[in-house]
């Protein structure tokens, strides 16, 4: 399923993002466009270069003289692109296709695990490290002869591995070091885990942009009962670390904030030998918040990796009479399978969740009925315009005025009804 509801009026597509100069002259682009998008599955591919077809052609009609800029409009931006695994498991990089001149952007899904490749007689799934690897071959393969590199990593590659408590590897930081050395021009990704490592390249183009206008949008027309005021609706932070980006739903919602925060044993914290993964282990969950009760509630993070952090929030809020439970992440991994997530519906502890098609979704999730696909093809489309034309990105990567106009025109509507 995808989100129906259209944008608000007053954002036309022209006005999602701003390609006139200060003089009202459209901003010329970098260069043409090529986008690579192998490591992307096929549907998403496709749809990316549709809807930047379909964007060009807004602005053709608006400006003629665009069109004869070369390269400007036409109807596929991918460059081909052969990334070759040998047995040994070593790959190579190559590109089929000329990118003299052009703005490259490479799209990589580092979670894709549906490509699969044989090594030494086994069939065995690309792992992040491995995509990262590509990615790189990809930038080097092509660097010297493009006019820009820019990097699109929708899921950001170890992520999470952005702050040291004990001897451990800052990945991360290490990760957006080796892509600027490498020569790129701009790196883009999606609600990243923690906004704060753009400390690591402070020289740098680091852009993370917010998917919460798609989410809500896909929330509000899968269910178009919700009331979402003070005393329906709740936003419900699944653990310290979503506490920002809960703040932030629930500001721009106007509804309550409730946390979910981890009661640690006094006597284990001083202990060296327990880890904070082992002290999280074997805390216990508690909540922190208003009386639920009768209300819808949504869970807001940014992934779900094995989804015990969202089922053991699910449990607790029915226990607290919830009406229902609805869960709202960018990413959807599902690392250790959906089964537990088929029982905890079949049981009524979660009503709806919903994800973006950004990374790789099985076909078996995709096929459940608690599963809302959100797609932001359209979105990145437009981000890979703008960037083209050093346009400002500020309407598209700040969208609580589009959540206004959106909430004002859902509860217009639900008013109408009534």
């Amino acid at each position: 399923m995808t989100n129906k509801l259209n944008e608000p009026e007053h954002v036309s597509r022209f006005e999602a993002l701003v390609l006139r100069n200060y003089d009202e002259r459209i901003i010329q682009p970098i260069g043409p466009v090529g986008i690579i998008t192998h490591q992307l599955e096929q549907s998403f591919s496709d749809a990316v270069n549709f809807h930047l077809y379909n964007r060009r052609a807004l602005t053709v009609a608006k400006y003629p003289e665009q069109n004869q800029l070369a390269g400007y409009y036409r109807p596929e931006y991918r460059i081909p692109v052969s990334l070759k695994r040998f047995n040994s498991g070593e790959g190579q990089a190559t590109i089929l296709d000329t990118v003299r001149g052009h703005d490259l952007f490479i799209i990589t899904d580092v979670l894709n695990y549906g490509q699969r490749y044989v090594r030494f007689n086994q069939n065995v799934s690309l792992s992040p490290d491995e995509h990262f690897e590509d990615l790189c071959r990809l930038i080097s393969a092509a660097h010297g002869v493009s006019k820009r590199i820019n990097v699109v990593m929708p899921y950001l590659y170890q992520g999470r591995r952005y702050q040291r408590e004990s001897r451990e590897s800052l990945d991360c930081a290490v990760m957006l070091n080796r892509l600027f050395a490498l020569g790129i021009s701009n790196f883009i990704t999606f609600d990243a885990h923690d906004d704060r490592i753009a400390n690591a390249v402070p020289r740098y183009n680091f852009e993370s942009a917010a998917t919460s206008f798609q989410l809500i949008e896909a929330l509000l027309s899968e269910c178009p009962d919700l009331q979402i005021d003070k005393e329906h609706f709740m936003v419900i932070s699944a653990d310290e670390a979503a506490i920002s980006r809960c703040i932030y739903y629930a500001s721009v919602l106007r509804v309550p904030l409730g946390i979910f925060y981890r009661k640690y044993d006094p006597r284990l914290l001083d202990k060296s030998e327990y880890t904070m993964q082992k002290l999280k282990r074997t805390a216990e969950k508690k909540f922190l918040g208003d009386n639920i009760s009768g209300k819808d509630v949504l869970i807001v993070d940014d992934m779900i990796d094995s989804g015990q952090t969202v089922l053991e929030c699910a449990k607790q809020l029915n226990s607290l009479n919830a009406r229902r439970v609805f869960v709202a992440v960018s990413f959807a991994q599902f690392s250790e399978g959906i089964e537990k997530f088929n029982e905890a519906y079949d049981n009524g502890l979660i009503h709806k969740i919903f994800a973006t098609n950004l990374s790789y979704r099985p076909p078996a999730l995709l096929e459940t009925e608690w599963f809302c696909d959100v797609n932001l093809a359209k979105y990145l489309a437009l981000l890979i315009d703008g960037i083209n034309h050093d346009a400002s990105l500020s309407k598209l990567i700040n969208p609580t005025e589009r959540i206004h106009s959106l909430l004002n025109s859902f509860k217009g509507e639900n008013n109408g009804q009534n």
